[in-house]
């Protein structure tokens, strides 16, 4: 028999391994293995590593892979199954496309199997540039996605991970981009603990996660790469957190260079490791080891961060044989293959919110002669991706899917009309309007247009990433940028059939459209399959359900300065004044009708709370319904929101079919939040309110139903559940 070292024996337990592992390392080796691009250690057989890796929609920055919908049209399906589906097959592909790179001996930076998403920060304010990558704005719904994505991602075999999911940013991170490195997010127990952190609670008790990362910020002045609160208390003593954490890249360098807190690089190391950062994206855990000369820090310190880390690796089988870890085992021929392909256009399909449906102009016929197809998104491939992506092995445009849909039969006309953001002459004169003439001969000609307009990756983004934003990646407003609007206006007064589709990751504030325009589809950035989802949609073979998983205001004058961070007047769940289109709101070309709310008239304090709802399809056409359950305090201590989505279900319904959907609320979904973050069940009243969108008059006025009203009295002593 072969000797093996005892963390070589995939026999033994897994701490038995872990403790003789960290046993053979020297300070500076274990140092080593803190750093996301941890070294290979040649006399223990152990190669290089490297722990950047990303898959927000779609295994990213690796070269091929299948490009899904960017997170925010995902969260707009309001559809977790189907969310953790894509995500297993997400998984599926890191895998394949891991493996036969390191049979190729490549290790490099997005090759590892340890995946920084997903990105389940609070989407507060729509000027946020990486509001994109979220899942919206409510804590429910988030909370709910992101357990989806996680278990998708990690799998259920009792011993391997099939990958390593971590949740992001943690805490209160949510822009301006261009403060990031330096900005205090101040905001009250209340808020953190109601809106902030509930979706990282969420993923970490229910879900499993086995990674959070720390953001760039402070919170309540404590840098989050090294903040005692957030990850010594909340994370680890009260919420039990048996995983790993990494920092944001470069975010320990901000703690002395930018945020102040410290003096050197060896403080800040030590203050994180110590506080329990375990890895850093970045250039300054190398300071440990004179940080432990200089006594700021301990070597059994570091050895428990180590711990941390090569537990994750052992669960990834990282130190076992191949044929003994089965994800191992997953052929390369699985990346980008055409049942991946097929699931990225039905996501893409359940993604896309129809806003508006005058006269019942959608679905168009495919019988149509002539089609304009008009815009600067209109073939634009950037604005198939969003950001954090991976190759594709093909991009399907809007014009490009339609005239799939089309052809031969129907002549499919294509005019750019304006570029996406231009608005004064160029060097040689010339005008921001050149391409109108054209844009309005083609829709003269055509039986019905359909423009492509919208914002892209250019304009929203990351610090740095997006080179037309404020600088920092933010917008500065949430109008239609260049002379998009102006190009809508000349081409609807031409009084032909129209259709807007807009592209973008984030609200924006098309007033005018609303009220001129018969046909709106929100398509967000649709992955590589938008095209011929949108042709889809657009010409009747689906039928839209997509929902707003967040907000569209009317204008900025309706909400708060960007760097505020306390709730009031955000989100449908404190915003003061009516919205243009409200979270939870899309329509579908068929009907729904809600009966027979049940849900008991008493029920004792701590007992889960048991919903349910009839929806029939009363319409012609077969269609998915989003069914969305509400609940509204009326006898609470503190202050409360207008009312919070507990619930909700995608559902398929063929016409005439009716359906009873259950919805089991657990006693923390019945909670009030009070001013010190306390998490109360109280006696009194809670109204329940079900339909196909959130109970307010916005809602009501643009799809013409009420949902429906129940209320339950819960009765007994107030109970405080932990935080």
């Amino acid at each position: 028999m072969v000797y093996k070292m005892l963390f070589q024996r995939s026999d033994l337990p897994m701490e038995e391994r872990i403790k003789d592992l960290i046993s053979r390392l020297t300070l500076e080796e274990k140092v080593s293995q803190l750093l996301y691009d941890s070294a290979a250690i040649p006399h223990l057989g152990i190669p290089e590593y490297n722990w950047w890796n990303e898959c927000l929609h779609g295994v990213a920055r690796a070269g091929t892979a299948t490009v899904f919908p960017q997170a925010i049209g995902m969260a707009a399906s309001f559809n977790a199954p189907l969310l953790q589906q894509v995500a297993e097959v997400i998984a599926t592909e890191a895998r394949a496309k891991h493996h036969e790179a390191a049979r190729h001996g490549d290790r490099g930076i997005y090759k590892g199997l340890t995946f920084w998403t997903p990105n389940i920060n609070i989407f507060r304010d729509p000027r946020w540039g990486r509001g994109q990558e979220t899942y919206g704005e409510d804590p429910y719904l988030t909370a709910q996605l992101g357990i989806a994505f996680v278990k998708g991602l990690q799998g259920d075999h009792p011993k391997y991970l099939k990958a390593a999911a971590c949740a992001k940013h943690f805490a209160v991170h949510s822009g301006p981009e261009s403060l990031r490195h330096s900005f205090d997010a101040r905001c009250s127990q209340k808020d953190l603990y109601e809106t902030y952190l509930p979706a990282f609670r969420a993923l970490v008790t229910e879900a499993k996660v086995e990674s959070v990362m720390g953001a760039y910020n402070r919170t309540n002045g404590e840098p989050c790469c090294a903040s005692p609160t957030l990850l010594q208390k909340i994370l680890r003593e009260d919420w039990g957190f048996e995983g790993h954490v990494v920092s944001d890249c470069g975010a320990i360098h901000d703690i002395h260079a930018h945020h102040k807190v410290t003096g050197s690089p060896e403080e800040s190391a030590a203050l994180a490791v110590k506080n329990g950062c375990d890895l850093n994206c970045g250039r300054v855990y190398p300071a440990l080891v004179e940080a432990v000369a200089q006594g700021l820090i301990s070597e059994e310190e570091i050895d428990r961060a180590l711990a941390r880390l090569l537990r994750t690796k052992f669960k990834l089988g990282l130190f076992d044989p191949e044929e003994e870890v089965p994800y191992a085992q997953i052929p390369y021929e699985v990346v980008a293959c055409d049942e991946h392909r097929s699931l990225a256009r039905e996501m893409a399909r359940q993604s896309m919110v129809l806003l508006k449906n005058e006269n019942n102009l959608l679905p168009l016929s495919k019988e149509l002669k002539t089609v304009a197809v008009i815009g600067p998104n209109a073939d634009s491939r950037k604005v198939l991706l969003g950001n954090y992506f991976g190759t594709s092995s093909q991009l399907v445009t809007a014009l490009e899917g339609i005239r799939r849909k089309l052809e031969p039969n129907c002549r499919v006309l294509y005019a750019e009309g304006c570029d996406l953001t231009t608005t004064r002459p160029g060097y040689w004169g010339n005008s921001p309007r050149e391409g109108f003439a054209e844009a309005l001969a083609v829709a003269e000609r055509a039986d019905a247009v359909i423009m492509c307009m919208g914002v892209s990756p250019d304009l929203e983004g990351e610090e740095g990433a997006a080179a037309n934003s404020d600088g920092g990646g933010d917008r500065l407003t949430l109008e239609l940028p260049g002379m998009q609007n102006e190009l809508i206006k000349e081409v609807a007064a031409l009084g032909k059939p129209l259709v807007l589709v807009l592209f973008s990751g984030s609200p924006l504030a098309v007033t005018w459209a609303q009220e001129n325009v018969p046909a709106i589809i929100q398509a967000w950035y649709p992955g590589e399959e938008g095209g011929n989802a949108l042709a889809d949609i657009i010409f009747g073979d689906y039928n839209p359900a997509g929902r707003l998983p967040i907000t569209f205001v009317k204008s900025l004058d309706q909400l708060p300065p960007f760097t505020d961070y306390s709730m009031e007047g955000r989100t449908y769940r404190y915003l003061k004044e009516e919205p243009l289109y409200p979270f939870g709101y899309g329509l579908s070309y068929t009907s729904f009708t809600y009966s027979n709310l049940q849900a008991p008239a008493e029920l004792n304090i701590g007992e889960e709370l048991v919903v349910q709802v009839d929806v029939e399809n009363t319409g012609a056409r077969a269609g998915d319904e989003v069914v969305q359950l509400y609940i509204r305090h009326r006898d609470a201590s503190a202050a409360v929101p207008h009312h919070s989505l507990q619930g909700f279900a995608r559902i398929r319904l063929e016409p005439g079919e009716k359906r009873t959907v259950t919805f089991r609320l657990a006693p923390r979904q019945l909670a009030v939040f009070d001013e010190e973050g306390r998490c109360l069940v109280e006696p009194g009243a809670v109204e329940l309110l079900a339909g196909g969108s959130q109970p307010d008059a916005r809602s009501e006025e643009l799809t013409g139903q009420k949902p429906l009203l129940g209320q339950v009295l819960l009765v007994g002593e107030t109970l405080e559940l932990p935080r």
